[in-house]
């Protein structure tokens, strides 16, 4: 017998929030649905919604022990993880991200079967 399980949500830490934030907010479309005690965009814990998509951001460093960069170890360390959205209309998503200013290439059939859009990397928001 499993467990009943209706969902999963993946939590992420981040580096920079406000820039996690507006990325996930303002590129993608999500919404900030709760958070820790906040200053605008700057929190250290955050719950975001799209649709039944469900992400948990929390930063990688309290505020009086973060680097003035990223440590390039850690990073390194999360070249195995990737998200996956599910999204009805894949091409849709296609037209919408480089008006978001998102490099993306064109959707793909992976061997699987799954048409996907190949390795979407965000561009540092300024």
């Amino acid at each position: 017998m499993s467990i009943d399980v209706r969902g999963v949500c993946v939590l992420l830490q981040v580096f920079d929030m406000p820039t996690s934030v507006r990325c996930y907010r303002d590129l993608l479309g999500f919404e900030v649905v709760q958070t820790s005690p906040r200053e605008g965009d700057q929190f250290d814990w955050g719950f975001l919604r799209l649709g039944d998509a469900n992400v948990m951001l929390n930063t990688a460093y309290e505020q009086e022990y973060r680097p003035v960069r990223p440590d390039a170890s850690r990073v390194a360390g999360h070249q195995d993880t990737c998200l996956y959205f599910r999204c009805p209309d894949v091409d849709a998503a296609y037209r919408h991200l480089p008006a978001q200013r998102i490099d993306v290439k064109e959707p793909k059939v992976a061997p699987y079967g799954m048409k996907q859009l190949p390795s979407v990397r965000l561009r540092k928001m300024t």
